[in-house]
């Protein structure tokens, strides 16, 4: 006899458990099928967390580095870093975070059923390994997320020619290393191996890094990278890597044609992610995909009544959909209350924040310069340099600057973009701003504390409005 179900969710990635627990606080009986040891997902287990703990060892070191203009004597000796004690600490803190996910489910009376899914049709989820058994749902909810995915030509072994998965994991540090793609993951592990001693080249198929933020954001990246010693050879391809005992051997064609090769010990391949829909029984079913991804409306309904998908695994008609955590736990919000019969509303994707945690850190929600032309706006410009700023000095962090895109028409904010010290929690005002339909004279007057870090997004206001005071 199956197990009966009001809502079972197929994945605990950040999609998964919180529609999970959102189902179940709305009085919904919920369980969770996930075949991994542990809750949490992509992001948890082999993403979000892990990296970004590995870039805040990475920025410990930094400023250990630069003991002596902090007014600190260290002991004789050149700071290094302990990978051991480093991967120690980094399990430690994914392990507190999925037994919290756990302690959540328990809470909230949700089942965890251990194995692997597949839909049989009829609300029927079998789980086809571990304890075989069937689970009978009123809806299904797959949130199954991403994997990492190579290019053609190239094939990764986990060893030498490695994708994110396995580079969060290294005991040693690698004397050299090329990473294919510099989107999110490729800077940030650019950021946290160069740091840590490697000697770190990035190669960027189109003609500039972070392709997809503003212009200005991929120049100051560039130029900061180029200081740190993180060498970027952009508008290059890849045409081969080989794997040997002693590393990895790379051709590439440069932008004039040239063919270049070039040696490390490692390859990360760092060039996108695809849908893990595999074994699911989506065809049997007639369910609609695009690409391997599986299609949804605005409310995240497939072509099958009954099942709802969310995350990295689904494509929407005619909108980019960023595969980012934070999304996805949005999306499960949303599709969780439409079950429950709440009154819900499609997610806007232009204000989505995007985050890369690297060294500069940089955060972008809304419309690039580029793109507010491109619609047909008369665009004005806000800037203002993290550098001015007390706080930055106080910190030491004086890269980057905030830039404000707004519309001279009626003086709306379009977009905010920022690379420097707290990007990543400073675009938080940006968000809103945009969500509130802000416009750039409600930033002027809105007063920021001083001395922070946020004085910058104010000052950028200012700027756009031809009135910084401190420029």
């Amino acid at each position: 006899m199956a197990s009966s179900y009001d809502v079972v969710v197929i994945g605990a990635g950040t999609g998964g458990y919180v529609a999970a627990i959102r189902a179940a606080q709305l009085g919904k009986t919920v369980a969770v099928v996930e075949k991994q040891k542990s809750l949490g997902g992509t992001c948890l287990i082999w993403g979000c967390i892990p990296t970004k703990a590995l870039l805040e060892h990475a920025h410990a070191l930094k400023v250990i580095q630069n003991a002596a203009e902090w007014g600190v004597t260290l002991p004789a000796g050149t700071p290094a870093i302990d990978m051991a004690k480093v991967q120690t600490r980094k399990d430690k803190i994914v392990t507190g975070l999925t037994k919290g996910i756990e302690f959540l489910f328990k809470k909230n009376k949700i089942d965890w059923i251990k194995g692997t899914a597949r839909l049989a049709g009829g609300g029927k989820v079998e789980i086809v390994d571990g304890e075989k058994q069937t689970l009978q749902a009123k809806e299904i909810i797959i949130a199954t997320g991403s994997s990492p995915r190579s290019v053609p030509g190239i094939t990764t072994d986990g060893k030498r020619i490695i994708t994110s998965d396995e580079a969060i994991h290294l005991q040693a540090v690698p004397k050299s290393m090329v990473i294919l793609g510099s989107g999110a993951v490729g800077v940030e592990f650019a950021s946290i191996y160069r740091r840590f001693g490697s000697d770190v080249t990035i190669i960027e198929l189109l003609p500039r890094l972070v392709p997809v933020e503003d212009e200005a954001v991929s120049a100051e990246l560039e130029k900061s990278f180029k200081k740190q010693g993180i060498k970027a050879l952009t508008g290059t391809r890849v045409t081969n890597a080989t794997a040997t005992a002693k590393g990895v051997d790379i051709e590439a064609q440069t932008p004039d044609g040239k063919t270049l090769s070039l040696t490390a010990d490692v390859l990360l391949v760092a060039t996108g992610r695809g849908p893990v829909t595999s074994g699911l029984g989506l065809e049997a079913l007639g369910l609609r995909t695009e690409k391997g991804y599986i299609t949804v409306d605005s409310l995240y309904r497939t072509s099958v009544p009954g099942i709802s998908a969310i995350g990295d695994v689904i494509a929407l008609d005619g909108i980019a959909h960023p595969q980012l955590a934070h999304v996805s736990s949005a999306e499960g919000i949303v599709v969780a209350e439409r079950l429950a019969g709440r009154e819900v509303r499609p997610l806007n994707y232009e204000h989505v924040p995007s985050c890369t945690y690297s060294d500069p850190e940089i955060g972008s929600v809304g419309l690039t310069e580029a793109e507010a032309k491109a619609r047909g706006y008369s665009v004005k410009i806000g800037s203002f340099p993290f550098g001015v700023l007390g706080r930055a000095k106080m910190a030491g962090e004086s890269e980057g600057f905030v830039k404000i895109v707004a519309d001279t028409r009626y003086d709306e904010v379009l977009g905010v973009h920022m690379i420097g010290p707290r990007s990543t929690e400073l675009i938080a005002e940006a968000v809103l701003a945009l969500r509130l339909e802000c416009t750039v004279e409600e930033l002027v007057k809105t007063i920021h504390a001083h001395p922070t870090f946020s004085e910058a997004v104010g000052e950028a206001s200012h700027a756009a409005h031809g009135a910084a005071i401190h420029l």
